[in-house]
């Protein structure tokens, strides 16, 4: 047997659960290293193959297509059989792709490797953050924020020690030692998650939230959380990924740019920590509308200010707003949708918001390449977040205290 016995209920916001909490985020921080490794080699994988910058990018496209594939698959083997089974599996996905992109004789191969790379890291991020919403209640919200919260510090912890191992080993000796480090870590620790969340009677039942209930059908609801991702995401993709070229281009340097892009991660672990304590006092949604309307306002603002002082500030101030906005659309799943189908339910969702950090970055370059200049790409990025906006202010207008939520 994989998993043991359900916990007690009275294990719910108990020790056991703030236990599970930091195992959680120590599994998303090494989990995650698959967002932020291929970052980093570029340089070095696009010298190794002798090929074109655009051309050594698709290995970094592949990987986040497996990660959004990868979240709803994950998240339905979660709904069945527990979280042990998707987290030992992504740990042997882990492994296996980044031995095969160390041994890859050309980028084809290499992109392949990274695919398999998506695919397991996407078992370190939606997939925790069900599992622990039901080891809560009373702080529900910002124990899904902190487990959420594994991918930023990832981000965080793992670009300097690769870059230090990248530039005095290779990439290839690294991409192995990467491998052997996620078996040996995720495997093992996956099954300390192995008890099963205490028994939820009306798993399958359709929640009422003590924040109201929405009065649209759970299909509808999906979609419109859907639209609503990558909406978010377009948004939030502006700044995340041309940041840096954006200070090359006015003149900062790159470094500059690479600094503030820090200073943001940084910060949405903040802000990630600081959405969820808003979460247990007044809903997901109400925490989401707060975060993208301030994330707006920070788009706003970089349309009007780019001096270096100024956009240090900005960038920390868009951390601050956008870095708890993923996890609320957990928070909002178990809030409106059965505990029985969260996980792939949340995968959907997650998958919706890299599709739009995806389309989000390839808008803002285009744009560019017209235009000569970023000023139309931030705006683009805030016409965007203002149907986020939209949206959650729709759901929260069909919200009402004490009525089901139609099936």
């Amino acid at each position: 047997m994989i998993n043991r016995a359900a916990a007690p209920h009275s294990a719910i916001d108990s020790t056991i659960a703030w236990r599970r909490l930091v195992m959680c985020i120590a599994i998303g921080t090494v989990g995650s290293i698959g967002m932020w490794s291929f970052v980093v080699a570029l340089p070095a994988v696009q010298a190794g193959f002798g090929v074109s910058r655009g051309e050594a990018s698709l290995p970094y496209t592949m990987t986040m297509l497996g990660f959004g594939f990868g979240g709803v698959l994950m998240g339905r083997l979660a709904d069945r059989y527990g979280i042990v089974v998707p987290l030992v599996l992504g740990g042997l996905l882990l492994g296996t792709g980044y031995f095969l992109a160390a041994m890859a004789p050309n980028l084809i191969v290499y992109a392949f490797g990274q695919l398999i790379v998506g695919l397991g890291t996407s078992a370190s991020f939606a997939p925790l953050m069900v599992d622990i919403s039901r080891w809560f209640a009373k702080r529900r919200g910002i124990a899904v924020a902190v487990a959420g919260s594994g991918n930023y510090l990832a981000g965080m912890i793992w670009p300097p020690v690769l870059q230090y191992f990248i530039a005095t080993q290779g990439w290839r000796p690294v991409h192995y030692a990467i491998g052997l480090v996620c078996l040996a870590f995720l495997v093992p620790a996956a099954f300390l998650l192995r008890q099963r969340p205490p028994d939820d009677a009306n798993a399958h039942a359709i929640p009422v939230s003590r924040f109201g209930s929405i009065e649209i059908p759970q299909r509808t609801l999906l979609i419109l959380l859907t639209i609503a991702g990558v909406a978010c995401c377009v948004a939030m993709s502006m700044p995340q990924v041309h940041l840096v070229a954006y200070c090359a281009d006015l003149g900062y340097g790159a470094a500059r740019g690479a600094q503030m892009l820090s200073l943001m991660l940084g910060l949405g672990i903040v802000s990630r920590v600081l959405s969820g304590f808003i979460a247990d006092r007044i809903g997901g949604l109400a925490s989401l509308i707060i975060g993208s309307t301030l994330q707006g306002v920070a788009l706003f603002l970089y349309m009007f200010f780019d001096g270096l002082v100024s956009l240090y500030i900005i960038s920390g101030l868009f951390g601050l707003f956008q870095g708890g906005l993923v996890p609320m659309y957990a928070v909002i799943v178990r809030e409106y949708f059965p505990a029985s189908k969260a996980g792939g339910t949340l995968g959907v969702i997650i998958m919706a918001t890299l599709v739009g950090m995806a389309l989000g970055g390839w808008m803002s370059g285009y744009i560019y390449d017209v235009t000569g200049s970023y000023h139309l790409a931030f705006l683009n990025g805030l016409l965007w977040n203002l149907v986020n906006v939209g949206i959650v202010a729709f759901l929260m207008l069909r919200r009402r205290t004490g009525l089901p939520a139609p099936a």
